[in-house]
């Protein structure tokens, strides 16, 4: 599994979006309801920033700072690390482990196309599509 591609492990459909000036309250809820660690903030189809769980906690609640007015810019990451979707998962985990920190933009000739995490990794279902589509790739190549 650490070998595939972050393009095979990361999740394309599920990632989240919002616009900087997005409050952590309506961020909050848009993660809750989508069972979402973080949000991809997103100006002019360019990636400024990541709010995650962690930033809530931290940024928000810990700071005394009220979710209902405080905007996404004001707590964000700003200028996330980011990998491209060729990279190596196992790669991957390790600019994540190295920085600390458990979700990573996939980005695109520039343009934000998922999201892979930490949790890809402890993800069993993963594990299990993951060796399917090797096992059923090599019964194609066989029949080549």
């Amino acid at each position: 599994m650490f070998n595939q591609p972050v393009r095979s492990v990361m999740e394309s459909k599920k990632f989240l979006t919002a616009p900087p000036e997005t409050t952590v309250r309506k961020a909050a809820k848009l993660m809750a309801s989508r069972n979402a660690g973080a949000v991809m903030v997103v100006e002019h189809e360019s990636l400024v920033g990541i709010f995650t769980e962690r930033d809530a906690v931290f940024g928000v609640i810990a700071r005394g700072l009220d979710p209902q007015t405080t905007r996404l810019s004001e707590v964000m990451t700003t200028a996330p690390k980011s990998i491209e979707p060729d990279k190596s998962f196992g790669y991957a985990l390790l600019v994540m482990h190295e920085n600390g920190f458990r979700h990573l933009p996939v980005v695109e000739k520039g343009k934000l196309i998922g999201i892979v995490s930490a949790r890809n990794a402890l993800d069993p279902d993963m594990e299990e599509f993951v060796s399917e589509s090797q096992r059923r790739m090599q019964i194609l190549r066989e029949r080549a």
